[in-house]
């Protein structure tokens, strides 16, 4: 699942195709739970409209239209958000990928799986929205609408204190890796960067968020915002389906020190990395660096 570095870099890369431009024609595929907003209404106001900035909130994105409107998007668990002109084998499947020669493995048509296309009146490249599952999320909200995702979003995760984790921390008896991954306590966290943070921390992931002391909720915060930067530095993590707007990989995947990689050696210590479910999800860690 994307989680904040993935929708910043797409944020960073898909606001200079947009910005500036007044949207045309709009594309969808029929209703589904994919569609806040009924498709058949964005087609009918989303024409015309232009757009003044792309903005993030944890992880969703919120696209700035004229007149106040805005287009709320989330990219779910396998959602990609990219330029017409972008070329990645992750666009297609597997399936695809084999019926074609290699050298148009890199080539996307709008299939089955794009359910928004926003055309422009200019002649520049579309915006794509592809989510082969379907848990991405499409949203237009009116001038001053209160959207009751954003709302209930806790502190940015690249903004988070330790003071703010560790009070959190003194009201709630699960875990601090479930705490963490509570997006109404730090907004844009996630499985990936949440294994990393406290790996760096020295955290284990299953300890009692209440047994997490003050100063290691500071280096929590610290950490995840090393993790996250980093991440964007690099254009996130492309494990599976996560492509940049532009078609390109990310590179932060070949740095993970724990996330993933049960079974094989730290990176610090050469103790075998430790997996846990925790709270329905996995969880990676070194049972000699985090205590």
């Amino acid at each position: 699942m994307p989680e904040l570095p993935e929708v910043e870099v797409t944020r960073r890369r898909i606001a200079p195709v947009m910005v500036g431009r007044t949207l045309g024609r709009i594309r969808t595929t029929g209703d589904s739970y994919f569609f806040l907003t009924p498709p058949a209404r964005l087609r009918r106001q989303l024409a015309g409209r232009r757009v003044g900035g792309v903005e993030r909130r944890g992880k969703y994105l919120v696209v700035l239209l004229d007149g106040g409107k805005c287009l709320l998007l989330h990219l779910g668990m396998t959602g990609q958000l990219f330029s017409s002109l972008a070329r990645s084998p992750r666009l297609l499947s597997a399936t695809a990928r084999a019926a074609l020669a290699p050298d148009r493995q890199t080539a996307f048509e709008p299939d089955e799986h794009t359910h928004l296309q926003l055309r422009f009146e200019d002649t520049g490249p579309d915006v794509l929205f592809r989510d082969v599952r379907k848990f991405g999320k499409v949203q237009l909200l009116a001038a001053g609408e209160p959207s009751e995702r954003l709302d209930k979003l806790g502190i940015d995760a690249l903004e988070s204190t330790g003071d703010e984790i560790f009070q959190a921390s003194r009201k709630r008896k699960v875990a601090i890796k479930s705490l963490l991954l509570d997006q109404t306590v730090v907004a844009g966290s996630g499985n990936i960067y949440t294994d990393e943070a406290l790996f760096l921390a020295g955290v284990r992931p299953g300890r009692g968020a209440s047994r997490v002391t003050h100063a290691e909720c500071v280096r929590l915060a610290e950490a995840m915002k090393q993790v996250m930067r980093r991440s964007i530095e690099t254009g996130g993590s492309s494990i599976s389906d996560y492509v940049a707007p532009d078609g390109s990989d990310g590179g932060y995947q070949d740095e993970r020190r724990v996330y993933a990689r049960g079974g094989e050696p730290c990176l610090s210590c050469g103790t075998p990395i430790r997996r846990k479910i925790i709270g329905q999800r996995s969880s990676h860690y070194c049972p000699r660096c985090q205590r």
